[in-house]
């Protein structure tokens, strides 16, 4: 069992601490905030020892792993000081803003012979794994073009002063909440991303980073993709892959469409799984000599190296950027 601690214990922090419950692999016994009059219900509930110094926990022998649930831009130094105290790290999305802040915390974590794990678990959702299975057989064909949105209004009402509101953290609408995953599904099912165009606008809320993001996007093989995020909309996610046989659409967590030539639309459905928690769990199997998380630093850097393009083209009004 790996005894990690949980640093920031906000919605999401708490979400991840919930989605562990019954692991066999991993098991949260601490965690750091800088609320903890915030957290004290959710301390009883959950058994955890919670602390406002993330020193302490760095220091603490019994603590094998950090998870980070914190600002965006707190990631690199935090991964960093965590690996020089030989803890195991997984780090929320986006692991950086920056593939030059991604690449430093990696070497860090390379060196220090560690593990380290993204909070990229779409890629776990049954519809994706579908997606993915499908491509991976060459079901649809060559691949053409790809298309994703996922978007909601569930933050809308957050005070002005969280951290997410800060146009440091949330740069470009909805594009480290929700934009990303679209990106790492992209990277995920299609492979790897050779520039971008993107523009950013505030349509309804008062963001200074703008509240709707759209992409195009071309591939290192020549597809090409679309990509969409708003902060203020009803939810809504859906990936679709377009084949030159057929196309592949996930519309939840557990449903795609697919459609061949000839043939009518086909719906399947898939049982729901707690794919945050195998997140987790495949962690935290990697720290304890089992196995590798299955996203290697490749994969991380090129999803950071994608959404930095993304960044750079808003700020030049739409021209296109290399991603690396």
């Amino acid at each position: 069992m790996l005894d990690a601690a949980i640093v920031g214990l906000g919605w999401w922090g708490q979400k991840l601490v919930r989605s562990a419950r019954g692991s066999q692999s991993i098991r949260f016994t601490r965690g750091v905030t800088l609320e903890p009059d915030l957290a004290r219900d959710f301390a009883s509930e959950t058994g955890l020892t919670v602390g406002t110094s993330y020193e302490d926990v760095l220091a603490d022998p019994s603590i094998a792993a950090i998870v980070l649930a914190t600002p965006h831009t707190r990631h690199r130094a935090q991964v960093e000081v965590a690996a020089a105290a030989g803890k195991h790290v997984y780090c929320e999305k986006p692991f950086a803003l920056s593939k030059a802040d991604a690449e430093a915390a990696l070497a860090a974590c390379r060196r220090a012979g560690i593990v380290v794990g993204v909070g990229q678990h779409f890629r776990l959702m049954p519809s994706i794994r579908a997606l993915h299975e499908l491509l991976a057989r060459g079901d649809l064909g060559t691949i053409m073009h790809v298309e994703g949105n996922y978007s909601h209004d569930w933050l809308v009402n957050q005070p002005a002063d969280n951290w997410r509101s800060a146009p440091q953290e949330t740069r470009a609408g909805g594009m480290t909440g929700m934009g990303i995953h679209v990106l790492d599904a992209f990277s995920h099912l299609v492979g790897s991303m050779r520039r971008v165009s993107a523009l950013s606008t505030r349509r309804v809320l008062p963001l200074a980073a703008g509240d709707t993001t759209a992409a195009l996007i071309e591939f290192a093989d020549g597809a090409t993709g679309m990509l969409a995020t708003t902060l203020k909309t009803p939810f809504v996610w859906r990936v679709a892959v377009y084949g030159a046989d057929a196309w592949a659409e996930s519309v939840s967590e557990t449903r795609i469409v697919v459609r061949r030539a000839g043939d009518e639309p086909e719906v399947r459905d898939f049982p729901a799984c707690n794919h945050l928690g195998m997140n987790l769990d495949q962690f935290a199997t990697a720290a304890l000599g089992r196995g590798a998380f299955p996203i290697n630093e490749e994969g991380i850097l090129h999803t950071v190296a994608a959404l930095e393009a993304v960044f750079r083209s808003v700020e030049a009004n739409g021209a296109w950027q290399p991603v690396g």
